[in-house]
């Protein structure tokens, strides 16, 4: 569960749904994996900027630095640089909020898709790169944006 390692998975997901979808000649898993793509695109900008607006320092520094840094992240804007919230997490919870709520009709593929989801969310908790509160907050805005903005339900 590496950042990176996770990271592809994550855009995976939706390139793989495309190419099954392609295959199998199924309008509504490449409708799925096009609406993936694009709640990965607004998580990805909605995180960026509020990283950058936060700056909080990630737990590993966070005994020397204190709860927020006063000089931020040593980069500059637009890195995404920080701890809140947690990227993986919004970006995990909106693919899965969109299968999930696409392919509802069957009984275990919510189940499978948040699991997964808290998975990569709780992952990044021993790897001390966040909060709990970043990873919960990653999530709900991963669920929001995917719900409300992607999927306009």
């Amino acid at each position: 569960m590496s950042g990176n390692a996770t990271a592809i998975g994550m855009g995976a997901v939706p390139a793989s749904l495309y190419a099954i979808g392609l295959m199998r000649k199924d309008s509504k898993m490449q409708r799925t994996a096009l609406f993936a793509g694009e709640a990965l695109a607004d998580t990805v900008l909605v995180q960026t900027a509020l990283k950058d607006i936060a700056r909080r320092v990630k737990p590993a520094r966070y005994p020397t630095s204190g709860w927020f840094s006063s000089k931020g992240p040593p980069t500059s804007y637009l890195r995404g640089n920080g701890s809140f919230p947690s990227g993986h997490s919004m970006a995990a919870f909106s693919v899965a909020t969109i299968v999930a709520r696409q392919y509802r009709n069957h009984r275990w593929v919510p189940y499978v898709a948040y699991g997964l989801a808290a998975v990569v969310g709780f992952s990044r908790l021993p790897l001390n790169v966040h909060f709990l509160s970043d990873v919960f907050m990653g999530g709900a805005l991963g669920y929001s944006i995917s719900r409300f903005t992607v999927l306009r339900q």
